[in-house]
């Protein structure tokens, strides 16, 4: 089976779970024999820092289609100015710059997108089927965004192949936007998830969410967690001496960075934790800086900065040493979200979870036994939590082994490979 999976880039300027999602899926299509491959859009795509698909052409680049958004002139620019926007050099330069990631602002571009042909954008669409009919030819179409809607009509009018279409975090863009927005863009996504043959979503949680929201039939939707593969991962029982908390995620304020900076703080009061550490990476866009400074300085007034360890490197072999200093890692997202690659990352590496319970957490950590779960989502309340479970060693040590064997068990990401291509056996 021929295989196209198109994927928004970002960059590599922070850690991105849905990127590591969609490159080991890929990765695991081809171990099982299918021709599969990967397009990136907006930007460049680069796991865990290291770039990949340098031979792919960038679709939709993000230079190009804001500008043909925000100035009509643009809409008509010759080739030549339209390679030069989509360069590789260009694309990862604007990465870097504030806004890159943000959707408030973002609002009519996300409409035009999602209206396909009749969007500002509908010569980057025609630029898409092209290649794909004339270069790639594959029997099935599969989108890791629902935010990328608006092209499902026309690759399955002039390919008359399926088009299926991850679900994982949409409502965090679209309730990003200005209020006003909201309903419109639902609305919109409804209406054009007609055009689609089948709904994957990453958790049981956020299947029921999308279905709410864009009217999904129960008949289209299917559900397939996010795996790993164990093996490439080492597992160690937590660590004893120093303990330390860990952070993996993009460093901004909706992944709940504060709240644990916060919890840090107040357990560093207990005489029981002089020696705790925290230990944070995932990287971050401009936005985020001054974010970051406040947090800072934060640490520094309260005289725990020198406990902490921002590590700027998050690739594959980093992120090893990263989690085998470990003894929990908690990412306290403030509305939850719908899976968080990391929580199974971590997992293979035998470290315990401590998550709110919000989104996808309880359900992930409930199907795993490797970790626990705390409410309400406050820095008191995460604190508290740590406190009991870090002085037990015991439990610690049993949610690792559970947590370790769940994921050889259940999240290996060549068996959840084996039921999406269920799915795409079920619907060509």
């Amino acid at each position: 089976m021929k295989i196209v999976n198109i994927v928004p880039g970002f960059g590599g300027t922070f850690y991105c779970g849905n990127c590591l999602r969609d490159s080991a899926y890929v990765n695991s299509l081809r171990e099982l024999g299918h021709d599969a491959i990967t397009l990136p859009m907006y930007l460049p795509l680069t796991i865990s820092g290291e770039r990949t698909n340098e031979d792919v052409p960038v679709f939709y680049g993000a230079v190009n289609i804001y500008l043909k958004q925000q100035f009509p002139i643009f809409r008509h620019m010759p080739g030549w100015m339209e390679n030069m926007f989509d360069s590789k050099p260009f694309l990862s330069f604007a990465a870097k710059k504030s806004g890159s990631t943000r959707a408030h602002g973002l609002e009519q571009l996300t409409e035009s997108m999602l209206l396909g042909q009749q969007g500002h954008q509908n010569r980057e669409l025609d630029r898409l089927v092209d290649f794909l009919k004339n270069h790639v030819k594959p029997d099935i179409v599969h989108f890791s965004n629902a935010l990328l809607l608006g092209m499902a009509w026309q690759i399955k009018e002039e390919m008359k192949v399926p088009v299926v279409y991850s679900l994982q975090d949409e409502d965090v863009w679209v309730d990003a936007m200005e209020p006003s927005w909201h309903e419109k863009i639902w609305q919109l996504m409804a209406e054009k998830s007609r055009d689609v043959d089948a709904f994957v979503a990453v958790s049981s949680y956020f299947a029921g969410i999308m279905q709410e929201k864009m009217n999904i039939p129960a008949g289209k939707m299917n559900v397939v967690h996010i795996g790993v593969k164990p093996e490439d991962y080492v597992f160690t029982l937590p660590a004893g001496s120093p303990q330390a908390i860990g952070y993996l995620s993009r460093v901004c304020e909706e992944n709940g960075f504060e709240i644990l900076v916060d919890a840090f703080i107040l357990l560093k009061t207990d005489p029981r934790f002089n020696s705790l550490r925290m230990k944070v990476t995932g990287g971050m866009t401009a936005d985020d800086q001054p974010f970051l400074n406040l947090q800072r300085r934060k640490l520094e007034h309260n005289n725990v900065l020198q406990d902490v360890d921002f590590q700027q490197d998050f690739t594959t072999q980093a992120l090893e040493a990263f989690f085998k200093s470990l003894t929990v890692l908690s990412v306290p997202v403030l509305k939850g979200e719908a899976f968080g690659l990391y929580q199974i990352e971590a997992l293979a590496s035998g470290v315990p979870l401590v998550q709110p319970e919000l989104g996808a957490f309880p359900e992930i950590i409930s199907s795993t036994q490797g970790g626990v779960v705390y409410h309400p989502n406050t820095a008191q309340s995460l604190a508290s939590m740590l406190s009991d479970l870090l002085p037990d060693k015991a439990r610690l040590e049993r949610m690792s082994l559970d947590g370790r064997k769940s994921v050889e068990d259940s999240f290996d990401c060549r068996k959840l490979t084996m039921k999406m291509v269920e799915v795409y056996k079920k619907i060509i």
